[in-house]
């Protein structure tokens, strides 16, 4: 256990003040201001308050009231998977570091006003479509899920290999024998 929490107790503090540092200086910065060079232009930042769910999906007019409870429920589930993680499963361990240190961050957001969350990178042309406005925090989830996801997959190929194990072959070895005669 203590490995976990030094694990969360080093990202979470880092991953939050980076996030509402930005955030902050999203507000501040990007407000009817021209807007910043960043990356030679492929990465534009552009100020935008998102009050719906993940890629700006809407649910009705004051959504926050929504989202806080899902999130606090979110992340109860997020600690109880920790908790339960093994000590050794690195992977899943910072995967759920990650998710939780994100939806406090977009948590955060939510509380403090009726806004929404601040987004403010993006959006990003990828040649066939645009990628959505997101921050700091949602980079946290994203790639949190995407360890979460190959650390459930390899422990599902874990299991299938233990488990196929003592059933490899038969139990018992048939021999050929003479062919049943007909008469």
């Amino acid at each position: 256990m203590k490995r976990k929490l030094t694990i969360l107790g080093v990202s979470l503090p880092t991953i939050l003040a980076v996030d509402i540092v930005t955030k902050r200086w999203a507000v501040a910065s990007l407000t009817g201001a021209p807007r910043p060079d960043f990356l030679g232009g492929y990465v534009p930042l552009n100020l935008h308050y998102n009050r719906g769910a993940a890629f700006g999906i809407s649910i009705g007019d004051d959504p926050r009231w929504f989202f806080i409870p899902v999130a606090l429920i979110a992340l109860t589930l997020m600690v109880a998977l920790i908790v339960q993680a093994k000590r050794d499963d690195h992977l899943r361990i910072v995967a759920l570091t990650l998710v939780i240190c994100g939806a406090l961050g977009n948590l955060y957001d939510r509380v403090r006003w009726d806004q929404g969350v601040v987004d403010f990178i993006g959006p990003i042309s990828l040649g066939f479509m645009d990628w959505w406005i997101f921050n700091v925090a949602d980079m946290a989830i994203s790639c949190g899920v995407v360890f979460l996801v190959i650390s459930f997959w390899t422990e599902e190929r874990r299991l299938k290999r233990e488990g196929a194990e003592p059933d490899e072959g038969p139990s018992e070895v048939v021999r050929p024998g003479p062919e049943p005669t007909q008469g």
